[in-house]
């Protein structure tokens, strides 16, 4: 049997050397000032055991990890419908791109980039003021972990918002092709609050179990999702969560991720385990640095990536 603990050890042993390599999300004041030279990673597997690694307990910003629980909740509250709002297709372009929703009529690519990631949350803003959609997108995120201290980091949500140029002209161009139905303002908000969602390792292994269950938490015996669309967002994470680093991400790793530019990253062995990873130094495509080579690392050891050994 694979010593999950020992493996884990390991690699955050033998990636300690390389701490601090990449680049902070300087972007963005609040991740600009959070220190490099950190890295943590948590594997929780579908029998309940966790194996934490490095700063497994310590939280950080997961920004565009939360489109996945966001993504979850859409899907649940509209069904297949929101497939006419967002597309499914691996962009190939910048997270932070406008290009091709000019030329694609304000529909984005798929729901991972932020484009489509705004067209998410309008959708679950429906029927709701901008801090009830909050509430329930920390209640879910709180439900999946079983953890009632996850919260927003509010200065991380001011910080974007502060500096969100780009997400506002996104958000107002899909607008300008009626694309959003509630106000770009509002919309904005709602998505700001999500990226701000602040967790560790640890709990970010936990809320993302329903996925490596086939959409029921095996801890818990809650049925998240159907078996089919669990499938169906482990494929949008394998072919989309890493932008236009996607491709080299199932090629390295093999597994459906999710990255963030708070320098985590969410990925899912199915029937297996969930794992996180965190370590804010990003490469060119803004995904965590060393996060990408420790699950590279696990992936080979374990044997988990989903296209064989």
């Amino acid at each position: 049997m694979t010593d999950l603990q020992s493996i884990v050890e390991e690699i955050a042993r033998e990636l300690e050397p390389r701490f601090g390599e990449g680049r902070v999300a300087d972007y963005i004041p609040q991740l600009a000032r959070v220190n490099p030279r950190q890295f943590g990673i948590a594997v929780t597997t579908v029998d309940g055991d966790m194996f934490l690694g490095g700063d497994a307990e310590v939280p950080f910003s997961i920004q565009s990890i939360s489109k996945v629980f966001t993504l979850t909740i859409a899907l649940g509250k509209h069904g297949e419908s929101i497939w006419s709002r967002v597309g499914r297709e691996p962009s190939g372009s910048a997270f932070n791109s406008i290009v091709q929703l000019e030329r694609e009529n304000g529909i984005p690519r798929n729901p991972f980039i932020n484009a489509g990631a705004i067209a998410i949350t309008d959708l679950v803003l429906a029927g709701h003021t901008p801090k009830e959609a909050i509430g329930e997108i920390v209640r879910f995120v709180r439900y999946l972990a079983d953890e009632d201290g996850i919260v927003v980091d509010h200065e991380v949500a001011k910080s974007e918002a502060a500096t969100g140029f780009r997400n506002h002209a996104l958000a107002n161009f899909m607008r300008s092709f009626g694309k959003l139905d509630h106000p770009v303002d509002h919309v904005l908000g709602v998505y700001f609050h999500q990226c701000a969602l602040s967790m560790s390792c640890r709990q970010l292994a936990k809320a993302g179990l329903y996925l490596a269950g086939g959409g029921r938490n095996p801890t818990t015996g809650h049925r998240v999702v159907s078996h089919l669309r669990a499938r169906r967002i482990n494929a949008l994470m394998l072919t989309c969560g890493h932008y236009d680093g996607s491709g080299e991400f199932a090629y390295r790793v093999g597994l459906p991720g999710k990255s963030g530019v708070g320098g985590g990253i969410l990925a899912i062995a199915p029937g297996k385990a969930s794992i996180a990873v965190w370590s804010p130094g990003l490469n060119d495509n803004g995904n965590s640095l060393l996060g990408s080579t420790a699950l590279e690392m696990l992936a080979e050891r374990t044997g988990w990536s989903i296209f064989g050994y």
